[in-house]
C-alpha cells in the first residue's frame, strides 16, 4: 500500500508542479549553468543510487556533508531553496523510480561510514530512504549518527500506514527539515 501511495503522490507531484520545476530550473541554469544536482547515495539494501535535487551551491563545492561545506558556497536562488524546501522536489523522481519512498530514513553518503555502521546494526537498510522521516521531523542530522540511526530504525520497524501519513502531513506543516547532507 505504501509503494502504491508513493507513485501515485510522487507522479500527481511531478505533474502538477511542473510549472514550478521549469521556473526553478530556468534561474538554476541562469545562476550556474547547472540547475540539478546529482550524487550517489546509500539507498536500500545498501545499493547505491543516484539522488537528484535542485542545486543549492556552486557547482564547485565539494561533495561533502553541509555541516563540513563552506557556507559562502550557497547560492542566492539556493538559500530560497533551501529554505522553502524546494530543492528536494526533483527527488519525487527517485520515489516514482522506487529508489525512495516519501517517507524513510534520509539517504546518506557513501563516506558517511559511521552513519552506515550504525543503520546496519540496527537493520535500518531493510527500508526504502526517503524524503522525510522522524528525524528529519525532530531536527536530528546526520551529524549525530547514533541517535538518528536509532529514529530511523524505529521508523523503519514502524513501517505503518499511519507513520507514513504523519510524516508527510508533519512535512507539509513545515516540520521536515531534508537531510542537509549535499554539496549542490
Amino acid at each position: 500500500m505504501i509503494r502504491g501511495l508513493d507513485v501515485v503522490l510522487s507522479a500527481i507531484g511531478l505533474l502538477g508542479l511542473s510549472p514550478l520545476f521549469l521556473v526553478i530550473m530556468g534561474l538554476g541554469w541562469l545562476e550556474t549553468g547547472s540547475p540539478f544536482f546529482r550524487q550517489t547515495r546509500v539507498g536500500r539494501h545498501r545499493q547505491p543510487f543516484t539522488l537528484v535535487k535542485f542545486r543549492t551551491m556552486r557547482p564547485d563545492t565539494p561533495s561533502v556533508a553541509t555541516h563540513l561545506a563552506d557556507a559562502a558556497a550557497i547560492t542566492r536562488l539556493g538559500r530560497w531553496l533551501r529554505r522553502t524546501k524546494l530543492d528536494e522536489l526533483p527527488q519525487l523522481w527517485n520515489v516514482l523510480r522506487g529508489e525512495m519512498s516519501l517517507v524513510g530514513p534520509r539517504p546518506c553518503l557513501p563516506s558517511q561510514q559511521e552513519l552506515i555502521a550504525e543503520r546496519e546494526a540496527r537493520g535500518v537498510f531493510a527500508g526504502r530512504p526517503g524524503i522525510t522521516g522522524y528525524g528529519q521531523i525532530a531536527g536530528v542530522d546526520m551529524s549525530d549518527p547514533v541517535t538518528l540511526a536509532e529514529m530511523d530504525a524505529s521508523l523503519v520497524a514502524n513501517g505503518s500506514l499511519r507513520a507514513y501519513l504523519w510524516c508527510v502531513m508533519m512535512t507539509v506543516r513545515g516540520r521536515g527539515q531534508g537531510d542537509r547532507v549535499r554539496h549542490g
